[in-house]
């Protein structure tokens, strides 16, 4: 098993109490990180600094710094992105659409609302336990044995390309290529709004909304959350909405999502972002119908992992994958297409 290897987080939508500490009444002042270093074991204050960069040590219900000091009776609870597994993971027949496989690695492209690892409410149904059933022996992190094989995730609406190491050493080759951001991944979208510029490159910090832990914003560089790079292309312009390339030199939670509707181009039906109103267009009764009869058939954030590339563990060269998009975001785009020629000839 793996260890000291970090699993690039692309979809972290909640994280989970694992450990809370009432600091006793007559408690000297102490830096946090040695206060918890002496309570947790088999931690290094290296990990817990780390732990309190990430926002994931709350001090009273709010983020702190790594050297703050504890005080009597302060509430210290250490949130991470794994739940707390009280149940074993158990393989389950589900299907899988392998797009490629060999002896150190599989290539599945991921159908929209299947969540990518079990957690709370969601203990089966995901893609971990359709792994366990396809394949043996997946290798997975120490600490992070609820998600075998993982080495990046996409959102559950999302759907496209996902690898999977079927072997320790190609899960470690493959999570430094994630964490020296070599990966090579291009996702396809549809966005409100007609984009200004025909290409562009999106630089924000992102990090938990600091009000709603289930939502992704943009900070400041330095005050909060992890730098996080976007490049975007225009595809085509349907006027209201464009389809555009998104290319990641970062894998932030939600970064495409959170990174567009910070230059006011929420994706398409993205109900977390904004994106599930018309934000553009006229105020007709017909219009609003044509938007409604959209959101019907793509019901997720039009957005799709739509290539992947990387160097093999084995071979040492550069591979490449790509999964067209599904039907419901092709419809929808035919459906706007089609709109937009109606406008225009008018």
């Amino acid at each position: 098993m793996i260890e000291n290897e970090e699993i690039t987080e692309e979809n972290e939508d909640e994280l989970y109490e694992h450990y809370r500490f009432v600091v006793d009444k007559g408690q000297e002042p102490l830096r946090i990180d040695k206060f918890l270093f002496n309570r947790i074991e088999k931690i290094s204050r290296s990990r817990i600094q780390k732990g309190i960069e990430d926002g994931g040590v709350l001090v009273n219900g709010t983020e702190i710094a790594s050297n703050y000091k504890v005080k009597p009776k302060d509430i210290i609870t250490i949130m991470l992105p794994e739940p707390k597994s009280e149940y074993d993971v158990l393989p389950e027949n589900i299907p899988l659409n392998i797009v490629n496989e060999d002896a150190q690695l599989a290539i599945i492209n991921k159908q929209a609302g299947m969540v990518v690892h079990p957690g709370v409410g969601n203990w089966s149904g995901t893609l971990v336990n359709a792994l366990l059933f396809h394949f043996n022996q997946l290798p997975s992190v120490k600490g992070n044995e609820i998600r075998p094989g993982l080495v990046h995730r996409i959102d559950k609406d999302t759907t496209g390309l996902v690898v999977v190491a079927k072997d320790e050493y190609s899960l470690n080759f493959l999570a430094k290529q994630f964490a020296a951001h070599t990966i090579d991944r291009k996702y396809i979208a549809l966005v409100w709004g007609d984009v200004k510029n025909d290409e562009g490159t999106i630089v924000g910090h992102i990090g938990r909304n600091l009000k709603d832990r289930k939502k992704m914003d943009i900070f400041p560089e330095g005050n909060h959350g992890k730098e996080a790079v976007t490049h975007y292309k225009v595809i085509e312009r349907f006027h209201y909405v464009t389809l555009i390339e998104c290319k990641l030199e970062t894998g932030r939670t939600h970064q495409i999502r959170v990174h567009m509707k910070s230059i006011g181009h929420p994706l398409f039906n993205d109900e977390t972002y904004g994106g599930n109103k018309i934000l553009k267009g006229t105020v007709y009764a017909k219009y609003r119908q044509f938007v409604e009869n959209c959101f019907e058939l793509c019901k997720r954030q039009a957005l799709h992992a739509a290539s992947l590339g990387f160097i093999h563990p084995k071979s040492g060269k550069h591979v490449y994958f790509e999964s067209e998009l599904p039907d419901d975001m092709k419809q929808v785009i035919e459906k706007w297409r089609s709109y937009y020629a109606s406008v225009i000839s008018r």
